[in-house]
């Protein structure tokens, strides 16, 4: 049993897509174990607790699933899954009427960060955290799930230009709170000066 598995391991994503799509369950299964992590931790830092990032993980690889036959290899595998798992997120969010109140408290505090005089670097889940939540959304969305500002709008119900300044607001604030302490950036230049 395990050798048959071992075929799978060894397969590129499109390839196990053109099994899957044919009938092979474990071609999928494959894939699910490969970027199951990846879709669960995108979830996380968009804002799902962890229970709920397991199911609408599942959901998601769920609708992939079935919709396998339409994955045309453009992309990567993994980028598909997660813009179903995102745009399942919001729908989520949106049902329970969430996003509204995530919307009004980004507008209510704007300065909902974190503190300013932060020891050493900290990683990105902890700096995403800093945000408010619709910038999380956004910066999640745009960065993590791969969804352009226009994709992310839609997604959100917001104008584009309101998508774009939660971005653009949320990567300072992140840029910010990543800086090392010495003020040089990773590529030599340093911050702010």
């Amino acid at each position: 049993m395990s050798g048959s598995n071992t075929i799978f391991t060894s397969q590129h994503d499109v390839d196990l897509c053109r099994l899957a799509a044919n009938g092979e369950r474990r071609a999928f299964g494959e894939l699910v174990r490969r970027h199951g992590s990846g879709i669960r931790q995108l979830l996380r830092r968009m804002g799902a607790q962890a229970s709920e990032s397991d199911d609408v993980a599942q959901d998601a690889f769920l609708a992939a699933f079935e919709r396998i036959a339409e994955f045309r290899g453009e992309g990567t595998f993994a980028g598909w899954v997660k813009r179903i798992a995102a745009r399942q997120y919001l729908r989520r969010l949106q049902r329970d009427k969430r996003l509204a109140a995530y919307a009004q408290d980004a507008v209510g505090n704007e300065s909902h960060g974190g503190s300013a005089e932060a020891d050493g670097r900290i990683d990105l889940d902890e700096g995403l955290k800093t945000l408010s939540p619709t910038e999380r959304l956004c910066v999640s969305m745009c960065y993590g799930a791969g969804l352009s500002h226009a994709e992310a709008a839609d997604a959100l119900n917001l104008p584009l230009g309101t998508v774009k300044s939660h971005v653009k607001r949320g990567l300072e604030k992140l840029r910010a709170r990543l800086a090392p302490p010495d003020g040089v950036a990773l590529d030599g230049r340093r911050e702010n000066g």
